[in-house]
């Protein structure tokens, strides 16, 4: 080997992270290839507490509904409600009954306590009010939305775009929208019915006149006011958009569906970066300040090359929110994938030798940060074979795409939980 794998390992430490990097990131993202397992998330609070602290890092967003979140970005900010509570209610996907997450908002809220509100950190979801088996209905966001409106635009001309009781009509009871049925049957969604058309045309009219107003001073109007005003337009239009393909019948269903989940997370992901249209004009430059923002989720939302699976028994291909943003970003975009020696109690053991993860089981490390320029090195003219899960939760890395990375982070033996 031309290169010594010792040579281009370090312990995973923030330092080390961004030693890695050619510039200091506006988000600096890191994958997992599977979900659900505890280690991993410990792995990331370690790192996300080393960034506030050494790095002046003040935000950390995960991959669950972004509308939840603000429950817990409360309860961190300014102690409004329980952990308890926050555990039930700010958390998609299965998320609130980990320890690690737990944990993570534990630390967040003492971290804050007692600190001026510009010096706190902050948390937020970038997924959509999403599962895999449907879509939350319209209701909230767009409600909230007019909600903002309501208090900053002249009543008349508010109800001449949307009245409050209109919108109440269209949505109708949330059952319409949330019926689990809909994923495998498009007829039983609601998404292309008359109702849902003349929302999807009053959403849009309702986010044209929060453009209209312009950002406003922040001498007379929170911040946090307007980003969660913005957030309530992307994540009603989104949903509508969801909704919509949810109920159709073509080929090309299942691949809109994944890309537009992805897009929803991108869009989020731009405005934590501080780069959401109007709202880059009210606080990118603190956002900016304060980065990177620290973004968590599996690897393949946030690689930077096609994410690809196999739905219903059929290839399914699309751009990841990773390959979105980093287009965007370009150098401000940093992907750090995480990549795993055994999982044992899953049935995934020992990696073959002649595999990425084979190479990096054989060192003495149990967790580290791995430079990747220098890990191609170091397979000299034979380059790393492709590793094969017996797990289907599991996705191995692709050392195709090993020069997509700017590092991987490789855990040895995830251990089962206690």
């Amino acid at each position: 080997m031309a290169t010594d794998i010792k040579d281009v390992t370090h312990a995973v430490e923030a330092a080390a992270v961004m030693g890695l990097l050619r510039r200091r990131p506006r988000l600096l993202t890191l994958g997992e290839p599977t979900h659900g397992e505890d280690a991993l998330l410990a792995v990331r609070n370690e790192l996300f507490r080393q960034l506030v602290e050494q790095e002046g890092c003040r935000t950390v967003t995960i991959e669950s509904d972004c509308m939840r979140g603000l429950l817990v970005d409360a309860y961190v900010t300014t102690g409004v409600g329980t952990l308890d509570e926050v555990m039930e209610k700010g958390f998609s996907h299965g998320w609130g009954a980990s320890a690690a997450n737990r944990e993570l908002v534990r630390w967040m809220r003492a971290f804050n306590d007692g600190r001026p509100a510009d010096d706190r950190v902050r948390f937020a979801g970038f997924d959509g009010p999403l599962e895999i088996t449907g879509a939350e209905s319209p209701r909230e966001a767009l409600t909230a939305l007019h909600g903002y409106l309501s208090t900053r635009v002249d009543k008349s001309v508010l109800d001449a775009t949307c009245a409050a009781e209109t919108l109440d009509r269209l949505l109708g009871p949330d059952e319409r929208w949330t019926n689990p049925a809909a994923m495998r049957d498009p007829s039983r969604s609601a998404g292309q019915s008359a109702d849902a058309t003349e929302l999807r045309l009053l959403a849009d009219d309702l986010v044209a006149l929060l453009d209209a107003q312009g950002p406003p001073p922040i001498a007379t109007s929170s911040r946090d006011d307007w980003d969660r005003a913005r957030l309530y337009a992307r994540t009603a239009t989104g949903l509508l958009r969801y909704h919509y393909w949810t109920a159709d019948f073509s080929r090309h269903r299942m691949t809109r569906l994944v890309s537009l989940r992805d897009r929803m997370m991108a869009d989020n992901l731009l405005a934590l970066a501080g780069v959401d249209g109007a709202a880059a004009a009210v606080g990118s430059t603190a956002r900016v300040d304060r980065a990177p923002v620290l973004v968590h989720a599996h690897n393949g939302h946030l690689q930077r090359n096609r994410s690809s699976m196999r739905m219903g028994g059929l290839p399914v291909e699309w751009w990841s929110a990773g390959a979105i943003v980093s287009a965007q970003l370009g150098q401000e975009y940093a992907f750090l994938a995480t990549a795993l020696g055994t999982i044992r109690h899953r049935g995934v053991d020992t990696p073959p030798q002649d595999t990425v993860e084979g190479l990096l089981y054989a060192g003495p490390e149990g967790c580290s940060v791995v430079d990747p320029r220098g890990l191609a090195a170091a397979f000299g003219d034979s380059p790393p074979a492709p590793r094969v899960s017996p797990w289907f939760g599991y996705a191995p890395f692709d050392p195709a795409h090993l020069a997509d990375v700017d590092g991987i982070v490789f855990v040895k033996d995830v251990e089962r939980p206690a």
